[in-house]
């Protein structure tokens, strides 16, 4: 009995000294295990770190009676972010881990990671402890990939936005005009018509432009008609002649003036002046005279019914027809506006004189932001103008005001694709893609594509991206991000033409990645002026071969 207990006592020590050193084996031969990462250097992606690892067994390396604790663990500066740890259990082990055989295997593992400042200079490592019974052994930290690059993170975020424009027009058209009346079927020009109060109003309008440096006449002209109650053909040719006889009368009332020459034409019979006049007269029955008259398409016949009414109602005889027998002159006015210099002098000094178009006008040069602000107040509070509500937004948004900005936005009542847009940017910084994206895709015009680039970078949509900012307007900063991101570095150095510190350092990482060393050195050398970009360039894996 002594010996059979003695034997059964050696079995029970050789198998648990068996079970320690193959558990303390395994710590030991870790350096024979296989791990490789992919991406080999993580990436950030729309704020999370994600990578598969592929994990080779070598044969006779996993004891079948084993369990191995692996925990992925991302180690930044500033502290450490462990996964779930990952169980492996031997062949013989009645658990429900993932079996690995004694004659060797490959598992593969995703590991994730929320992104948070710090990591981009993090290390990924791989924790391990081998256990069989009640022994475990610590296997040898693995370290499996070194770095996180964050370039995505660059992205501008500031959005695609443009003022709502104004309708200041800093030079005014204008007219100066005179007439000459004519007698019924006559085309001479009466001495009474050439002192009328008409031409003399014209001549002085003519001499006030004259001694206004704003003003000048860009042309002249004469127009001269027939009224409609006689033929076609005779009222063409009357036309024709007053047109003539009013040439020789503008050379009479004009020969000290300066005028030039005016364009001559005659326009016949004024059909569309009668017309005109009736419905502007008081006539109790202009309305059934016009429809009348309009139900017929034959000139003929309706000059002979105009005759008939003007019998009935002699307001057409004595005050209608006799207002279309003239010829016009016309002088064609250039009125030089204020400049925005002079808008800016007259905010400070007789702000009342301006209009809503004025006011937005100087509003989008004036210098600073709390007297554009001002300006957008003024328009809303005097003129109830929407553009100013949505221009106060876009400078309250350009100064990191958003609580603000968004106020102002909610303001506008008329809400079009431009508002659409501007809540979408706000949404997008503050971190609500979705939503952005539904005002995004509501807006439906250029400026919101480009923004919905923005976003789709921010979500790690690069092919999207890239074809969104394709055609974004301004600086080429998120374009080219875009391109490189999507991996068309090719394209991504053809974009990157503006002159700018924050291009510059997309260039370098472009110079980078194609392994121009000296691109690189220039490039940075040019974008670490900004402080902030200095202070990436230290630590950005993007260069991490080149320091």
């Amino acid at each position: 009995m002594k010996i059979r207990l003695s034997i059964i006592a050696g079995i029970i020590l050789a198998f648990s000294l068996a079970s320690c050193s193959s558990a303390e084996k395994m710590a030991q031969m870790a350096q024979n295990i296989s791990v490789t990462c992919e991406p080999p250097v993580l990436e950030a992606i729309a704020e999370n770190i994600d990578a598969v690892l592929t994990v080779t067994y070598p044969e006779n390396y996993f004891n079948p009676n084993a369990i191995l604790t692996v925990t992925p663990v991302l180690v930044y500066e500033g502290g450490e972010a462990k996964m779930r740890p990952l169980v492996y259990q031997g062949e013989k082990v009645k658990d429900n881990y993932k079996a690995v055989s004694s004659k060797g295997q490959t598992v593969k593992e995703r590991v994730h990671f929320d992104f948070v400042e710090g990591m981009e200079t993090a290390r990924l490592e791989l924790r391990g402890v081998a256990s069989l019974g009640n022994k475990t052994y610590t296997l040898p930290v693995k370290k499996v990939a070194d770095g996180t690059n964050t370039t995505y993170m660059l992205v501008d975020k500031s959005g695609f936005i443009s003022l709502k424009e104004d309708n200041y027009q800093e030079v005014l058209h204008q007219t100066a005009e005179g007439q000459i009346k004519y007698a019924v079927n006559s085309s001479d020009v009466s001495a009474k018509e050439l002192n009328s109060p008409s031409i003399q109003n014209f001549q002085q309008a003519l001499q006030a432009i004259k001694d206004d440096d704003r003003m000048k006449v860009t042309g002249t002209k004469i127009i001269a008609y027939a009224s409609p109650e006689g033929g076609e053909k005779l009222n063409t040719k009357l036309s024709k002649a007053r047109s003539e006889t009013a040439d020789k009368a503008w050379d009479k009332v004009m020969k000290d003036s300066g005028a030039a020459d005016p364009e001559v034409s005659s326009m016949g019979q004024d059909w569309e002046g009668f017309q005109a006049l009736v419905a502007q007269s008081d006539i109790e029955d202009k309305d059934l005279i016009l429809r009348v008259l309009n139900m017929y398409s034959d000139p003929a016949v309706r000059e002979n019914e105009i005759k008939n009414m003007s019998e009935i109602y002699l307001s057409l005889k004595n005050s209608i027809l006799p207002e279309l027998r003239r010829a016009r002159f016309i002088a064609d006015v250039e009125y030089q506006n204020y400049t925005n210099d002079e808008l800016l002098k007259l905010v400070d000094e007789n702000l009342d004189i301006l209009d809503e178009e004025a006011i937005l006008r100087v509003a989008s040069v004036a210098k600073g932001t709390s007297k554009k602000i001002d300006l957008y107040q003024t328009a809303i509070d005097k003129f109830d103008s929407d553009r100013a509500r949505f221009n106060l937004g876009v400078v309250n948004l350009e100064a990191g005001k958003t609580a603000a900005a968004k106020r102002a936005f909610k303001s506008v009542k008329n809400v079009d694709a431009d508002v659409e847009n501007a809540l979408g940017i706000i949404e997008m910084q503050d971190g609500n893609l979705d939503e952005a994206t539904r005002h995004f895709k509501k807006a439906n015009n250029a400026l919101s594509t480009a923004n919905q680039g923005i976003v789709d970078i921010l979500q790690g949509n690069y092919s999207s991206a890239a074809k969104n900012l394709k055609d974004a307007p301004g600086c080429c900063f998120n374009k080219t991000l875009a391109y490189i991101l999507d991996g068309d570095i090719d394209t991504a150095k053809k974009s990157a033409m503006c002159k700018s510190e924050r291009v510059a350092y997309l260039k370098a990482i472009i110079a980078a990645r194609q392994g121009d060393a000296e691109g690189v050195a220039d490039n940075l050398q040019k974008a670490t002026k900004v402080p902030v970009l200095a202070r990436r360039a230290e630590t950005d894996i993007e260069f991490a071969q080149y320091r």
